[in-house]
């Protein structure tokens, strides 16, 4: 029977030593840690996703803005609004919630954020840093991932990593800092030959392709870590991830269920981010 790595208890355990971390931080300086969260548009995941970043502000004692703007704003409204967040010194972290309408650039957007306030760590300046393995930021949901694993007591040292999908929120960042970590990774997406066999060889194989139920038991090495970063919608509305649990799960010697494994790391991560751009404006 696989350990599951539970999400929601290891995400709270450091959301209560981001609490004290905090209420240190304001005793020192007088001010709270400041994030701003700007939504574009009505998607109804991203409203979510914000308001349980607004709450994760309030629980930690941050201070935090939400600038919801109408989807028919424009390019230079948005770029304006940035500009005015940059220069708020009561703001450590920018965040804009992706996707945004399809009329407005979501490079231009992401270029405009100071690299400082990027708690995204979306801004080439940042993921430049992550390559070099000299960073402030991480982004989220990897480093979620790399926390989940620190504190499940997995050894990544020496072992054989294999990330699937290949994207920059998620894939290759995650591939960056296993490596950092000294695993040894593999990096497969769509066009990855012998997939399955490839995916038997790791020790830690981390799932992030977008696709239900799509790693199976064939797929996975007795006694592999497998970390599930995907979250689908099935046809009866239930939520699951790219794993198939029930099938891997007599197999793994650790995972983590979807939801509640990777998901609550996310904000948490966010949030951990904006403390580390507080504390970095505070120095100067």
């Amino acid at each position: 029977m696989a350990q599951r790595i539970d999400g929601k208890l290891i995400s709270a355990q450091i959301r209560e030593e981001l609490k004290e971390e905090c209420k240190a931080f304001v005793a020192a300086n007088g001010y709270a840690p400041g994030l701003a969260v700007v939504i574009v548009g009505e998607d109804p995941a991203s409203q979510v996703y914000v308001r349980n970043k607004k709450k994760g502000c309030e629980e930690i004692g941050y201070y935090s803005e939400v600038h919801e703007l109408p989807a028919s704003t424009t390019q230079e409204e948005l770029n304006a609004l940035v500009d005015r967040l940059n220069a708020d010194e009561r703001i450590h972290g920018i965040l804009v919630q992706l996707p945004l309408p399809k009329h407005l650039d979501e490079t231009e957007v992401l270029l405009r954020i100071r690299p400082e306030k990027d708690v995204d760590a979306f801004h080439p300046y940042n993921v430049g840093k992550i390559m070099i393995g000299d960073y402030d930021f991480l982004p989220c949901t990897p480093a979620g991932v790399m926390a989940l694993l620190e504190r499940s007591g997995v050894e990544i040292s020496g072992k054989r990593c294999v990330v699937i999908g290949r994207s920059n929120i998620v894939g290759k960042p995650m591939a960056m800092l296993l490596l950092h970590a000294n695993g040894t990774v593999t990096v497969c997406h769509s066009r990855t030959k012998e997939l399955a066999s490839v995916c038997r060889e790791a020790d830690i194989l981390v799932v992030a392709i977008g696709r239900a139920d799509f790693v199976g038991a064939d797929m996975v090495k007795p006694g592999a870590v497998v970390i599930d970063v995907g979250m689908n919608r099935r046809a009866d509305g239930k939520l699951t991830g790219d794993v198939d649990y029930n099938a891997v799960e007599p197999i793994a010697s650790a995972i983590t269920p979807v939801p509640g494994g990777v998901g609550p790391m996310t904000i948490t991560m966010l949030l951990k981010n904006t403390l580390t751009a507080a504390r970095k404006a505070a120095e100067k």
